[in-house]
């Protein structure tokens, strides 16, 4: 074994021992793992008991996948409880505006502020186990009882409402429905689903593991298919009711102009909260 070939297994040890990172040495594509796990850390730092994903780290990171010509794709995986709506919204948006395929899988759980994080890439799936939380938008702190606070609340879930609905297959009534649910958490409102519920509801494209999201992406990144997620509006209602296709490798075949991402998307929702959920 060459010198070269030494150093480059160093480099990749070194790499599993201070980051948990293992880099594929010969895999078909160059993809990288981005990982969003436990509680979405926005302007405020939380408990350091608590297990964190915090956006100071994960949108530079974005911006040097998407800047990087030797990375092909991108594998989002999801385990996260939630958190910060804004700072969960701005990844989102920043995920669904790349150039580059971008496949999601949520294993454990993608609840709350997860859910515009899973659908955020061009192609989303599901392990049968894990779920997702709906629910309405929750506020930490003090809240003055006045007309402009619920105003602000329906702003704020509108928003989130629109870019779910906008970047996956479940209408905006079946997702308020969803969200609404009495009868189904404790001291709560709002919904739990099951991996196969989420696909069946159009929140998620396919259910499926590890190596089906892999070989999703592969498949991206050779077909060159790298539409926008938005452009998969055109034939939602035809796909609502049954998920995806088992054929279909994007989220919509039909061209779209890239999705722009807008300032409104990710305006100001929690200003003086400590994660809101």
């Amino acid at each position: 074994m060459s010198e070269e070939n030494n150093e480059n297994l160093e480099e990749l040890q070194s790499d599993r021992e201070d980051n948990g990172i293992s880099a594929p040495v010969n895999a078909r594509h160059n993809i990288h793992c981005l990982t969003i796990i436990g509680q979405i850390e926005g302007h405020y730092i939380l408990p350091p008991q608590n297990k964190t994903t915090k956006y100071e780290h994960i949108i530079p990171a974005l911006v040097a996948i998407e800047e990087d010509s030797t990375i092909e794709g991108l594998l989002i995986v999801l385990n996260t409880v939630g958190g910060d709506v804004e700072a969960g919204l701005a990844i989102s948006e920043l995920i669904a505006g790349m150039s580059k395929p971008t496949v999601s899988i949520v294993v454990g759980g993608g609840h709350s502020i997860g859910v515009p994080l899973a659908v955020s890439a061009k192609v989303s799936y599901i392990v049968p186990s894990a779920t997702m939380t709906i629910h309405p938008v929750r506020m930490n702190g003090m809240v003055l009882g006045v007309p402009q606070t619920m105003s602000y609340f329906e702003k704020m879930q509108e928003r989130i409402t629109k870019f779910v609905t906008d970047n996956s297959n479940i209408s905006p009534k079946r997702f308020m429905e969803l969200m609404m649910e009495k009868d189904e958490l404790v001291m709560d409102v709002g919904s739990v689903v099951n991996g196969e519920t989420a696909v069946k509801e159009g929140l998620i494209d396919r259910l499926g593991g590890l190596s089906d999201a892999v070989e999703c992406l592969y498949e991206l990144i050779e077909s060159g298919d790298n539409k926008p997620v938005s452009a998969k509006k055109t034939d939602k209602a035809a796909k609502r009711s049954v998920g995806r296709p088992k054929g279909s490798t994007a989220k919509s075949a039909t061209p779209s102009k890239p999705r722009k991402i807008t300032a409104s998307a990710v305006s100001l929702y929690s200003r003086d909260r400590n994660g809101d959920k």
